[in-house]
């Protein structure tokens, strides 16, 4: 039996910055956003595909995005907003492989190749991606199945928004021949203004012309060229991202009021960040409460404890108290979130609160128990006597 086909994935989110702006803000949907910089210098670093219809596209000059569409809805990069979003999908993919490689804060290869005997199909994993991804944080990513990186991401930008393009083994030529070689990675302008020259304007052109030609014309990058046009790209996925934090937040339709009700969901947020930290085989110290009000301002409260847990009851103690110093019963809120950072391994650090055979090892027991449950019926299985009251 010959080697495994490799089975990547690239996966894109669609218009990021903009999605998220419309994530926070609703009203925003369907509508023109644009976000980039200052109106005298800035640049345009992400458009809304309904923006994207007047011609606005990243780089190009706010000054200019304003003039092709004046009654655009133009906003400040929020990076720090992004990078959170950006930490919560990338837990996602990781739930499927360790072999993750971040191209940027919204764009990913990753290797799933060991990972079909537990999940699936390629195609399948891509498909769960992509489920849980809109329904865990409410936004949309692209995604292109193939043997390798070069034509998963060629694959991946084809169908967006909210694509899935996948590409068999056996199909590679195929699917690259039509395309026009500006797609293949290695030719920008310059490039593809000499390849014209040979009357190359497709993939399937340029892999028709001799390797030697290519070289002599463009020298390593010509052969570089040649290899790519046939689909043939044996870069491994090189996974360079930590996980830095593990958390989980909520948007609500309606702003919560009342104190008793921001206390059950966080509750339920505790439970479900308990269960993905023993999902991810992390314990976290610093637990922090973040809060968003109905009018977006935000705050934080953090506590650090003096041995790590990824236990939900502790995570809901300590939660409540952060919630304490918040305004709490003064403001309405939006959003609540609990996350956790200083990961480690259980166990790691652990200080001496408990007889290790005893207190810890029972309450490993019960939430092993537990997570097997909701594992097998849903997160609906068991419910604290907390949440079910009204």
């Amino acid at each position: 039996m010959g080697p495994r086909v490799k089975q990547i994935i690239h996966l894109d989110m669609d218009a990021f910055y903009a999605s998220v702006e419309m994530l926070d803000k609703p009203a925003f949907r369907g509508q023109p956003v644009i976000v980039g910089g200052p109106q005298k210098r800035g640049v345009v670093s992400a458009a809304s595909y309904e923006a994207r219809k007047f011609g606005i596209h990243s780089a190009l000059p706010i000054a200019v995005a304003m003039r092709l569409c004046p009654q655009g809805i133009f906003l400040p990069v929020r990076m720090s907003r992004y990078k959170e979003i950006s930490d919560q999908i990338f837990e996602i993919f990781l739930r499927f492989t360790p072999l993750v490689e971040p191209l940027s804060i919204d764009e990913a290869f990753l290797d799933v190749t060991a990972s079909i005997r537990l999940f699936g199909p390629a195609e399948e994993i891509a498909k769960q991606i992509k489920n849980q991804v809109r329904d865990e944080i409410g936004l949309t990513v692209s995604a292109g199945v193939a043997p390798s990186k070069l034509v998963a991401k060629i694959a991946s930008d084809l169908n967006k928004p909210d694509g899935l393009t996948i590409v068999p083994e056996g199909k590679v030529q195929d699917f690259l021949d039509p395309l026009p070689i500006e797609k293949l990675w290695g030719v920008g302008k310059i490039t593809q203004k000499d390849l014209s020259l040979l009357n190359v304007k497709t993939i399937g052109d340029l892999s028709c012309l001799p390797k030697d030609l290519l070289r002599r014309r463009f020298g390593q990058q010509g052969l570089q060229l040649y290899f790519l046009s046939k689909g043939i790209d044996d870069r491994e996925v090189q996974p360079e991202r930590i996980i830095k934090s593990i958390g989980r937040e909520e948007t609500f339709p309606e702003d919560i009021l009342v104190k008793e009700k921001a206390e059950k969901e966080i509750l339920i947020l505790s439970q479900r960040v308990a269960r993905r930290l023993r999902r991810h085989g992390k314990a976290g110290r610093t637990i922090t409460l973040k809060v968003t009000y109905d009018n977006f301002t935000r705050i934080t409260r953090s506590l650090t404890l003096p041995a790590a847990t990824d236990d939900g009851r502790t995570i809901y103690r300590v939660a409540l108290e952060l919630l304490e110093k918040t305004e709490i019963g003064n403001r309405p809120i939006r959003l609540l979130g609990i996350y956790l950072s200083q990961l480690t391994r259980p166990g790691e650090g652990q200080l001496s609160l408990f007889d290790q055979t005893n207190g810890i090892k029972k309450t490993d027991r019960l939430n092993r128990a537990l997570d097997a449950i909701h594992d097998k019926y849903g997160d609906q299985a068991i419910r604290s006597g907390r949440i079910m009251e009204e």
